[in-house]
């Protein structure tokens, strides 16, 4: 079921006000751009902006660490959340030379990812909400990885094509779209590799994992399409790191074609891949995405059914 839209003027309102900040982000320079992000974190926590949820998912994680490390944590997750932003905002001039520039090692793990997908079964690339998990896709896309996604629409209309404008040469799908499974498929099937944010709180029972001292309700269906057509499973963090974007690439996780219950394959590669990812997350927590409002342990409404897989 779509969105309600929002009334025309609304729309209206709201682009301007986008437009106006993109004309302020794209008027100074991008370190600028990026030393104000920092301090307008500062500034929001120390105004309450979310502290109190925030810094008890921090504490609850890490119960050893005193209160400022956890504000530190807090502080420099919020500084990273604004630097994404201004880095969307500038997405259309971050080119191929610039990628060099300010992402570590970019051809190396371009080469290593060409690799995979030339294997001739594509992939599929699991990249969670840490570092601006957009530079992974916009890093590989100016690097010639045939790379695609999939996002929800925006109730926005001008804010979604001014979105799909900041996407570039990365094609992203629509969420939810009549034809949406079968144009994944067919895509990873072509040879190309698929990146997804894993959901950590999908609203209907599905695979639960133990995430972040909690247990997170993640859905099987990325790690489907896998097992569906035999593509290995990437799973990646990116992480702001002495004014650079580093990757981490924690594993390739493979099928097994043999496998007797394809749906039972693709929540063991999803347990590994989170697995994987809580690990991650710990050794460098800042990173994290702890703002989000779809957080991990607010359970799925049970009288909601699963409603599909690949």
């Amino acid at each position: 079921m779509s969105r309600k839209r929002k009334s025309k003027f609304a729309c209206w309102c709201e682009y301007a006000a986008l437009r106006s900040a993109c004309a302020v982000v794209n008027a100074v320079p991008y370190r600028i751009a990026c030393a104000f992000a920092r301090g307008f974190a500062r500034f929001a926590f120390a105004c309450g902006f979310h502290r109190s949820r925030t810094l008890e998912r921090i504490q609850s994680v890490f119960p050893e660490k005193d209160a400022a490390e956890c504000r530190r944590i807090a502080v420099d997750s919020l500084a990273n959340v604004l630097q994404s932003a201004v880095e969307m905002i500038r997405a259309p001039r971050l080119d191929k030379k610039w990628i060099a520039k300010h992402v570590k090692d970019v051809q190396v793990y371009a080469d290593r990812l060409r690799a995979i997908v030339d294997e001739g079964h594509g992939a599929v690339i699991f990249v969670p909400h840490c570092g601006n998990w957009y530079m992974a896709a916009w890093a590989m896309a100016r690097y010639d990885i045939p790379l695609f996604a999939i996002a929800a629409s925006q109730r926005n209309p001008y804010v979604e094509a001014w979105m799909h404008r900041q996407y570039g040469s990365v094609e992203v799908l629509t969420r939810g779209s009549a034809t949406v499974l079968q144009d994944i498929r067919a895509r990873i099937a072509s040879g190309r590799a698929f990146a997804i944010l894993p959901d950590l709180r999908v609203p209907f029972p599905d695979t639960e994992v133990p995430f972040l001292n909690g247990t997170a309700n993640v859905s099987h269906g990325g790690a489907m399409f896998a097992v569906a057509t035999g593509a290995p499973v990437v799973v990646a963090i990116m992480r702001r790191e002495n004014g650079l974007h580093t990757f981490d690439h924690l594993a390739t996780l493979r099928p097994n074609p043999d496998a007797p219950d394809r749906r039972e394959e693709a929540r063991r590669l999803m347990r590994e891949a989170m697995a994987l990812i809580d690990e991650g997350v710990r050794k460098t927590p800042e990173q994290w995405f702890w703002y989000n409002s779809r957080w991990i342990l607010q359970p799925p409404k049970k009288h909601k059914k699963k409603r599909h897989t690949a």
